[in-house]
């Protein structure tokens, strides 16, 4: 009886141990900080940049590899000033088909990829000065669109699986760079729509009614004056940073009794049961370089010459000379009352149109505005 004992005490320990064992690595693996391996990676997600070599090319050789590359790719357009007008665009093909599908609100147009330039100041046709984010739409195409059947990212962004079937994936290219400078694979993703690779790669999600056929050219006409977009970037890093520049903390006073403790946040815990500190507690830490969205950004003007767009305020993410995305706005009282260009715009002809304004924006080719002052 004693062995029988021992043996089923010996079991049991070893078949709770195993049970302990399994309860702390399943709770491991179901931790929400523990990230899952990437396990199936992009196409685009690719190395692009290669080792540079020193050819030793003479000058003549140079302008020869140069000149050959604008002969198969053309020049690009937007960087060197050149004006837009002339680029090839499928949408103004005959020999294209394109599907003439009627917008709706619940429709999702792709987004452009902007160079942040910095700030320029605007007046209102009431006389009120006005400071503006200047935005460039630098050199966008159309790389690759992606059906909504078979797009499968490596992380589900979404948990509905109703939502990704409705939205499929559009890739989107900006700045032409030499291809000499990126790797065989890289250059693959351009190859076939005949263009120059691009720096800068943007997803988009979209409506399968708003797909648009590789090549494609995104202007800046692709959004209006008087419209509201999202703008999405990377903050400026600012470093370990304290309470008060993190969080605008007022610190401590300068006086009665306070030593050493100006700018410092003060008490963090708490008494009793909750004698702990609680998870996002605001205190002292790394400030900036994180992606953040401006919402409901007002376009007051817009040049098709160079594609740029002027935005109402200063709040935009971002430091100058960075990249930003644009996208239609989430806001529900600001969202299109109208129908928007759809898929995108056409590239025009018109060498007359370079500059566009809001309703509220005053011309700079108007007269000057005088106001009296009321006695």
């Amino acid at each position: 009886m004693s062995k029988i004992m021992k043996i089923t005490g010996f079991e049991l320990r070893i078949s709770l141990r195993t049970v302990f064992n399994a309860s702390v690595a399943n709770q491991v693996r179901c931790a929400h900080n523990v990230r899952a391996p990437r396990i199936k990676y992009p196409l685009w997600y690719l190395q692009r940049e290669r080792a540079k070599d020193d050819q030793q090319l003479t000058e003549d050789n140079r302008a020869f590899v140069k000149e050959a590359v604008h002969d198969k790719f053309g020049m690009p357009a937007v960087i060197h000033g050149i004006s837009t007008y002339n680029v090839r665009s499928p949408l103004n093909e005959n020999s294209v088909e394109c599907e003439n599908v009627e917008w709706n609100p619940k429709l999702q147009r792709t987004g452009l990829i902007a160079r942040k330039l910095g700030n320029y100041p605007m007046w209102l046709i009431n006389g009120k000065s006005v400071l503006a984010t200047l935005l460039q739409v630098i050199d966008n195409h159309v790389i690759k669109y992606i059906p909504p059947d078979q797009f499968d990212p490596p992380r589900k962004p979404y948990s509905c699986p109703n939502h990704k079937k409705q939205l499929g994936c559009l890739l989107v290219g900006a700045e032409s760079a030499d291809p000499q400078y990126f790797t065989k694979q890289y250059c693959g993703l351009f190859y076939k729509e005949g263009m120059m690779p691009k720096k800068y790669l943007g997803r988009f999600m979209i409506s399968p009614e708003a797909a648009l056929q590789p090549g494609t050219p995104l202007l800046a006409s692709h959004f209006q004056p008087g419209d509201f977009i999202d703008i999405r970037g990377k903050t400026i890093d600012r470093g370990f940073q304290g309470v008060m520049k993190r969080h605008g903390f007022h610190g401590m006073p300068a006086t009665h009794g306070v030593t050493k403790s100006h700018r410092r946040g003060g008490n963090i815990g708490h008494g009793g049961e909750k004698g702990r500190v609680f998870p996002g507690t605001k205190m002292p830490g790394h400030m900036g370089n994180r992606y953040r969205i401006h919402r409901g950004a007002e376009i007051l003007r817009v040049n098709h010459k160079y594609n740029v767009i002027w935005v109402k305020g200063i709040a935009s993410p971002g430091e100058t000379n960075s990249i930003v995305y644009l996208y239609d706005t989430k806001l529900p009282l600001k969202k299109y009352k109208s129908s928007p260009p759809f898929p995108t715009s056409k590239v025009t002809e018109d060498d007359q149109l370079i500059d566009s304004y809001s309703k509220h924006t005053y011309k700079f080719t108007d007269e000057t505005i005088t106001f009296e002052e009321e006695k």
